[in-house]
């Protein structure tokens, strides 16, 4: 089983090249999509393995746009597709643990779990009980194994989406095309989802992911797109999706500093969400995202 690892990155730190080598360590090759613009110098130059193929897009395109930039690239001879962040140090056991369980045919997309190493546990709490081995209806993009064979049934990832909730978009398509998505919980990967902290309100512990405004517009708009889709034939993943984005802006408008323009950016992509448009005044500076109006 031939694996190739997609790996994206934007202004990477000297981290890459740790992921990068943890990679090859289980992968055939690595193709390196960056969406550094290309005023500005990037960790990916300084790559120099002959197993390592790096893609300088010029801009900022986007998260979808650089996960289908590299998918072009892949050879043809792959087996299995694995997607990383640039800030994703593989474990050496991750990939053979999860290649494992493509054994079975109808399995397309098997990831590990997210394990927040600054906290001590892992981000999903449905990953921290149940089977080994759970069905899910969606899974972060980085450490996702996919089988070529579903990645070519599904198609290109969600260009509209810019960032956020790619990856469920993704995964939802793929439950659709007939294939399971599936979460090996026992194996763990250690992953950074940003400036997360916790906040004490009497006995209770409360993470909060605190994003610049433009993030909390593109997970509101992204996500409501989504519900919107699949109300009808995933009710439930619907209402999961609703009710995460009613905690997510309770949690903004209480914990959030700064609440007066992150809690309009999370209204502006609830309305977008159910118009199916998306406003230029929250791509970030310097991107390229031509279905802004």
């Amino acid at each position: 089983m031939k694996v190739t690892a997609l790996v994206t990155a934007y202004h990477p730190d000297d981290r890459l090249a740790a992921v990068v080598e943890s990679a090859l360590v289980t992968c055939s090759e690595v193709i390196v999509s960056d969406n550094t613009p290309s005023t500005s110098a990037s960790a990916a130059e300084k790559l120099d393995d002959p197993r390592v193929t790096v893609l300088r897009n010029g801009s900022n395109l986007g998260l979808a746009a650089a996960l289908n930039s590299a998918v072009g690239e892949l050879p043809a001879d792959t087996d299995v597709v694995l997607f990383l962040d640039q800030d994703s140090v593989l474990p050496p056991d991750l990939v053979p643990s999860l290649a494992a369980h493509f054994a079975d045919a109808s399995v397309g997309v098997v990831a590990p779990t997210p394990w927040d190493a600054t906290h001590g546990e892992s981000y999903e709490k449905a990953a921290r009980s149940g089977p080994a081995l759970a069905d899910r209806d969606g899974v972060m993009t980085s450490g996702m194994l996919v089988r070529r064979s579903c990645l070519t049934a599904v198609g290109r990832f969600r260009e509209d989406f810019f960032v956020d909730w790619v990856d469920f978009d993704f995964c939802l398509r793929t439950r659709e095309h007939g294939f399971r998505v599936v979460q090996d919980t026992t194996v763990l990967l250690p992953h950074s989802l940003g400036d997360r902290r916790e906040h004490k309100v009497g006995p209770l512990r409360v993470h909060v992911l605190h994003y610049p405004a433009w993030r909390h517009y593109w997970v509101a708009r992204n996500s409501t797109v989504l519900a919107r889709e699949h109300r009808a034939k995933n009710w439930r993943w619907s209402l999961s999706a609703a009710l995460f984005l009613a905690r997510w802006t309770v949690n903004t408008a209480v914990f959030e500093r700064q609440r007066r323009t992150h809690v309009p950016a999370l209204l502006a992509g609830f309305r977008d969400g159910w118009t199916g448009r998306a406003r230029q005044e929250y791509v970030p500076a310097g991107a390229q995202y031509s279905a802004a109006r």
